[in-house]
């Protein structure tokens, strides 16, 4: 007998006497049956066929509320167990560095050390943009792993990830979840936590260190918060929203338009849309995802910004990416598989503006239990491309994961995830990273970044790692905060990944330049330099690996160039990255195919 049939209540008599006499009930029935003629006969069909629709809700029923993530919403289920000093065991900090990756654990002691018997997941990330050496990373913090009584983990880097503080949870001892941290213009970091009491406090500090200011923020369960950064008056707006059945307000959104001193009563975004998170676009408008009914809804709204209007949300949209949410399945079977995550370009380029939605989905036209699914718009939310399926395995059976994405101010679009690809009939999972560079039409080949770990051991007394990443992306780097077993118990990790420095779909000030035939087979011609002298050429690889380069002499520079691929500079068939210098030091890039 199955789990299903024992959680039902269907014992193995239920299903043999309904699969060998399907009209009758019991023993009296069949026996009678002879006597009673054909309405009889008609008359317990009708009772089987009611009973069968009544089983059939009470299984739908049943598995709705399994599936419903109501079911599984943040609360208090174990006492308090604090980590006492005395009794705490170390053992070495978690490092891994190689060419394109560096990452180093974060949830450590006060003297760099792994605290054994402890958790950690749901890390979220905010960098200064005044100062990118001050970081911070919150987290779900659980003192120790027999009990899952939660609080607000942080700790913070002035180097820039090099070297991490971790400084006592907020407010310890009080239970705090899904952390959700920001950062505005003028470099005061937010951290948004969710109470017992489905509300949410934001803490905010400028000094890493002090977090004792705390406003309250209305809030609810898988709340999301984004601050308008943008050259826009709105700059410095907060908006945050969340689950509406999970909340102390009749409500699932608030703002604050004076940098966080208060936040609005609570409004609605029309059709509830969960477990979802929101952007900012240029221009300080606002976006909303998450799950409506089953499909992905996004919605926008022009007049968040707004501080004499209403909000409202003049489009809402449905976008197909191809299955559902992956949730409470494989890898993590108490948790979702990752959000869904929005995002918009500020970039200078072509692409500026455009709106990127990215989830882990369980397909539903091929079966597979989840795959790295991504979608764009160019008309700001108004039609969505077909959906794009990023982690490039051929396998139906793997399992892709926590899919997170961010977008860098040049343009270039990061996610990162979790794969099994590597250990096919497991759920040991390493991590993976893509990245495009025209926009989300096209993707690097997958790089994995990590070694393997279990994703099943370390729960903290429940049976998950959490519900997601967070990731930042800047125009040289990538800055990933995640969770991983490596230790043998959940830990949060900070990884920086080295990427290719791009100028996306940018245009040389003095003039514009050629770069064809692309494809090419054997050689490359630059043209229409005129005015613009360059002094070198340089071919990478999409993981950012230089593989030839010319340099220019001053007589040359002007002229156009002509580069040849032979047996003394070979290159493979594939995607490449041709970087030209100029002069000035100006740059331009341009992605070319060799055929």
């Amino acid at each position: 007998m199955s789990a299903n049939q024992r959680f039902f209540g269907l014992s193995k008599y239920h299903l043999e006497s309904t699969s060998r006499f399907p009209y009758f009930t019991d023993k009296s029935d069949w026996e009678r049956a002879p006597y009673e003629g054909v309405s009889y006969y008609i008359m317990m069909k009708m009772k089987i066929v009611l009973l069968s629709i009544i089983i059939v809700l009470s299984i739908s029923l049943n598995a709705q509320n399994m599936s419903s993530p109501f079911s599984y919403s943040e609360r208090i289920d174990d006492d308090f167990v604090p980590m006492e000093k005395e009794s705490m065991r170390l053992s070495p900090q978690f490092k891994f560095q190689s060419n394109l990756i560096s990452t180093i654990q974060v949830n450590t002691s006060a003297d760099n050390r792994n605290i054994i018997d402890d958790a950690a997941n749901e890390p979220t990330l905010a960098i200064n943009p005044m100062n990118q050496k001050e970081m911070i990373i919150g987290w779900r913090q659980f003192d120790n792993r027999a009990s899952n009584f939660r609080q607000a983990g942080i700790a913070y880097s002035i180097d820039g990830g090099e070297s991490w503080n971790n400084i006592a949870p907020i407010e310890s001892g009080v239970f705090r979840t899904d952390p959700v941290l920001a950062v505005n213009s003028e470099g005061r970091f937010f951290y948004n936590s969710l109470t017992k009491n489905y509300n949410c406090d934001v803490f905010s500090s400028t000094d890493l260190e002090d977090w004792s200011e705390k406003t309250y923020a209305l809030g609810g369960d898988k709340q999301w918060m984004v601050i308008d950064n943008t050259a826009h008056h709105s700059n410095g707006n907060i908006y945050a929203f969340w689950k509406q059945e999970a909340s102390d307000c009749e409500g699932n959104f608030t703002r604050s338009l004076d940098k966080g001193l208060n936040y609005e009563e609570c409004s609605t975004v029309d059709f509830n849309p969960t477990r979802g998170t929101l952007s900012v676009d240029p221009e300080g408008i606002l976006y909303a995802c998450g799950v409506w009914n089953n499909t992905f809804k996004i919605l926008r709204s022009a007049s968040a910004r707004n501080q004499s209007t209403k909000v409202t949300w003049e489009l809402n949209n449905v976008v197909d990416l191809r299955g559902s949410m992956a949730l409470y399945a494989g890898p993590n079977p108490r948790g979702m598989l990752g959000q869904v995550w929005i995002a918009t370009d500020h970039s200078q380029s072509a692409y500026r503006s455009n709106v990127y939605l990215l989830c882990s989905i369980a397909r539903s036209d091929n079966r597979d239990p989840s795959d790295i699914m991504f979608s764009r718009s160019i008309d700001k939310g108004g039609t969505w491309t077909e959906a794009i399926k990023i982690n490039d395995d051929n396998s139906l059976d793997n399992w892709q994961w926590f899919g997170t994405m961010s977008t860098a101010p040049n343009g270039r679009i990061d996610v990162v995830w979790l794969d099994t690809r590597d250990n096919p009939g497991t759920y040991l999972s390493s991590l993976y990273y893509s990245f495009s560079l025209d926009g989300g039409s096209s993707w690097s080949p997958n790089e994995r970044v990590s070694q393997e770990f279990d994703p099943h051991v370390g729960w903290p007394n429940q049976e998950k790692m959490g519900d997601y990443f967070h990731m930042k992306s800047f125009d040289d780097y990538a800055y990933v905060a995640w969770s991983a077993t490596f230790n043998g118990e959940q830990d949060i990790y900070f990884s920086t990944i080295k990427t290719i420095s791009t100028n996306i779909g940018s245009s040389f000030s003095k003039q514009a330049i050629n770069v064809y035939p692309n494809p090419f087979r054997n050689e490359l011609r630059i043209t229409g330099l005129n005015q613009a002298a360059i002094s070198k050429v340089a071919v990478f690889n999409l993981n950012g690996k230089e593989l030839f380069s010319v340099a220019y002499t001053d007589e040359v520079s002007k002229d156009d160039k002509l580069i040849f691929f032979n047996s003394e500079n070979p290159l493979l068939q594939g995607v490449y990255i041709v970087r030209i210098t100029f002069d000035d030091n100006s740059q331009q890039f341009r992605k070319v195919v060799k055929r």
